[in-house]
């Protein structure tokens, strides 16, 4: 006979032991795969939901609509470049510049590029203002964002014992107050049966299980962590009925206990905030991981090589994306400067639209508010302004992701909107023309029902029109006069 019991861990600062890391790391998996699935129900959509990938094909060549994305193919082309670099993870301190003007699809490009990177690949994604809003310094913020864009894939051998379930004996004891429960647990594999003795909090995790007679399970012998693999097909015949989310597997053929390779995939991140204090853990859900001390992360990242030169780990280098890179000031920017020629740094894409502007923290002006010395850095991609037929086909791809149907003359009245006030504007006006449709109970959106929202919701253009002619009447306005030319530059 064998005697399992179930233990029990706690996370210690600086405590490096790879089946702790390794159990932590299951855990935070099985902890976002069961909100993802409950997210998935209830998906809203947003401005780049529609964007599925970059739209390219095996030889980096884009189509012209794929995946969410239209036109931009030369920029597109430049960004699965960038993705081949990434996925062959041969490159570090590269920088990219996604450099246009606003509404030209430079945050879109970016979501491609994390989409078709996959869940294995980091990405880490914030705003330049961001950084000025949280309650640690700048430069501390920019570390946790760079530390969360590098991942760790950590390869582990567990011992797991693996079979169906006979029977499960549990004696209760008649009084409340007497010694604790025992029970045995008796499974078989296609060659062998065993009978296992059950200590109190094993028998705990089988009833939090709901483990009976024909499951299918998976006990890990270092953390006591039982998993349902199924139902046996011996017993598919037992009740009339399944519900649909009964799954039927076949019986382990082999020896009971078995030696697996797992796999976990963490973040540097992650592991600095669970050994930065005692309940590091709980802080990665908090979301309270405050400043973490230089100390932790040198010995981290010391303990790190070492897995790498043993083989246990792999480093992967991932993204991590800056929108709005002009806000950062000029100790932002000579951050990124020294991060970038670290040897563990990820691909930085930054994405800008300003032109020749100052430099914040400084009374220098520059290309896109950027110093010249990062400038030098990066590889930058342009985007254009969209075509009359490529605001079309966008068009087309959010009404069919915000499910409103739309006739062919409200699509080209819309269109036409797009072109001369801005592409953002038009797109706000699918789900408002589709309430103003609904409300005089019809199912497709008409030429009438884009009217009638164009003439409640004013476009940058005709309300700075308003202003111009109204501006008397508003609080704190400049009583002076407006030159003509002034009035034109700002209208248009």
């Amino acid at each position: 006979m064998k005697t399992i019991k179930g233990t029990h861990q706690t996370l210690n600062p600086l405590h490096f032991q790879l089946s702790t890391l390794s159990v932590a790391a299951a855990t935070m998996t099985e902890l976002k795969l069961s909100e993802s699935r409950d997210l998935t129900r209830i998906e809203r959509v947003g401005a780049h939901s529609h964007i599925r990938g970059l739209g390219l094909d095996s030889s980096l060549e884009p189509h012209d609509v794929s995946e969410g994305m239209v036109g931009q193919v030369s920029a597109r082309k430049a960004a699965g470049v960038i993705l081949q670099m990434i996925k062959d993870g041969k490159i570090a301190g590269r920088a990219v510049l996604l450099a246009g003007q606003p509404g030209t699809g430079k945050t879109a490009i970016a979501m491609g590029i994390a989409k078709s990177l996959g869940l294995e690949t980091p990405f880490a994604m914030i705003a330049g203002s961001e950084l000025f809003s949280l309650e640690m310094s700048k430069t501390e913020a920019l570390t946790q964002a760079f530390r969360k864009a590098i991942g760790l894939r950590i390869k582990e051998e567990t011992e797991v014992i693996e079979g169906e379930v006979v029977e499960v004996q549990i004696d209760r004891p008649a009084v409340s107050s007497a010694a604790a429960k025992t029970g045995k647990l008796t499974l078989k594999s296609t060659e062998m049966e065993t009978v296992y003795d059950l200590g109190a909090k094993m028998i705990e995790a089988i009833g939090k299980e709901k483990i009976t007679s024909g499951d299918v399970i998976a006990i890990d012998k270092a953390s006591g962590k039982i998993t349902k693999l199924g139902r046996s097909f011996s017993r598919s015949r037992d009740f009339d009925a399944m519900g649909p989310q009964v799954k039927f597997v076949q019986c382990p053929d082999g020896e009971l206990q078995k030696r697996k390779e797992v796999v976990h995939c963490v973040t540097l991140h992650e592991i600095d905030v669970i050994n930065s204090r005692t309940q590091g853990f709980l802080a990665l859900f908090t979301g309270d991981t405050g400043e973490i001390r230089t100390e932790v992360r040198e010995q981290i990242d010391t303990k790190v090589a070492e897995w790498k030169e043993e083989g246990k780990a792999e480093i992967i280098p991932g993204v991590i994306f800056i929108d709005e890179v002009h806000m950062l000031d000029i100790e932002c920017f000579s951050f990124l400067n020294r991060a970038l020629e670290n040897e563990m740094s990820p691909i930085l894409v930054v994405a800008t639209n300003r032109g020749i502007t100052t430099i914040r923290g400084t009374n220098y002006k520059s290309p896109h508010g950027i110093p010249i010395d990062l400038l030098d850095r990066l590889l930058i991609i342009s985007t254009e302004p969209y075509t009359e037929d490529e605001i079309c086909k966008i068009l087309d791809i959010r009404c069919q992701e915000e499910d409103v149907d739309m006739s062919e003359g409200a699509k080209h009245l819309l269109t036409k909107i797009g072109v001369e006030s801005s592409l953002r504007y038009a797109i706000h006006l699918i789900t408002a023309a589709a309430l103003a449709c609904q409300k005089r109970k019809g199912k497709t959106v008409e030429m009438d029902d884009i009217n009638r929202v164009y003439n409640l919701f004013l476009d940058v253009k005709r309300s700075t029109q308003y202003l111009m002619e109204y501006q008397s009447q508003y609080m704190f306005s400049e009583t002076g006069e407006v030159d003509e030319d002034d009035a034109i530059g700002m209208v248009a």
